[in-house]
């Protein structure tokens, strides 16, 4: 048990305590793993953890500059590069989740009425988004050159080697990492969802209320929106009150 609570000790040293209770969590099943297999002796069921709050940290949401940056330093040329470019752009314009942009289709496409049709997993319902010329225009450049030839696969997304099946969320996750390596910017510590946070932002800057923000994005309720306004620090600086002056103790000294 000490070897466990060392090991537990030593990871936490180097990652974030959300990250922590992942590897708590498939410690505990690896042990009863063993225990179960007969392998260990004895059950050890209880290690220590960290405690995370919901909402304790805001959102990290990348400048737009940012954004743009990043995309335009991927090299397209390449199938790979006009791939990622184009999962990238969805992300960081319609704020779409790396599950939402592993579900996406041919059909998603309307390409007569210019719409992109978008599987929300956590509302379960389905969201009509407008595609803007530029967006099409990635779109239409992914199809001719970024996307393998695989019959029989409706998937708009596929992985560049064979055999070429449908992205899953992790590789969008892991396309968005390289290609932050790649790009030489200081965005080290951001995640994907960096750009789902960061089209959210460019909305509220933009003055677009929150229930409509929440509709796009699509949440559950209007709480898991308002995080944003805690990025809002202009808006947040005029509401902020002023402190009062300081109290200095006037009390008259005592007669010796």
């Amino acid at each position: 048990m000490q070897t466990v609570d060392r090991f537990v000790a030593v990871s936490g040293e180097h990652m974030s305590r959300q990250s922590l209770q992942h590897v708590v969590a498939h410690l505990r099943s690896f042990l009863l793993f063993l225990y179960t297999r007969g392998y260990i002796h004895e059950r050890i069921g209880t290690i220590d953890t960290p405690r995370a709050y919901r909402d304790e940290l805001p959102p990290r949401a990348l400048p737009w500059n940012d954004v743009l940056a990043l995309l335009r330093s991927i090299d397209r040329s390449s199938m790979i590069g006009c791939r990622d470019h184009a999962i990238l752009y969805l992300m960081a314009h319609y704020g779409l989740r790396p599950v939402e942009i592993a579900a996406l289709q041919l059909d998603s496409i309307d390409w007569t009425q210019r719409t992109l049709r978008v599987q929300q997993r956590k509302t379960r319902s389905e969201l009509l988004l407008p595609l803007s010329i530029q967006a099409t225009r990635v779109l239409k450049r992914y199809l001719k050159v970024g996307r393998p030839v695989a019959r029989g696969r409706t998937d708009l997304f596929l992985r560049a080697h064979r055999p070429a099946t449908a992205l899953c969320p992790t590789a969008v996750n892991e396309i968005y990492q390289s290609c932050t390596r790649a790009s030489g910017l200081p965005l080290q510590g951001s995640s994907a969802y960096s750009l789902r946070h960061a089209f959210a932002m460019r909305l509220l800057n933009r003055g677009v209320g929150l229930k409509a923000i929440g509709d796009l994005l699509g949440h559950r309720s209007l709480e898991s929106t308002c995080v944003y306004l805690r990025l809002q620090t202009e808006v947040l600086r005029e509401v902020g009150l002023s402190l009062p002056p300081a109290i200095t103790n006037t009390l008259p000294r005592r007669l010796s």
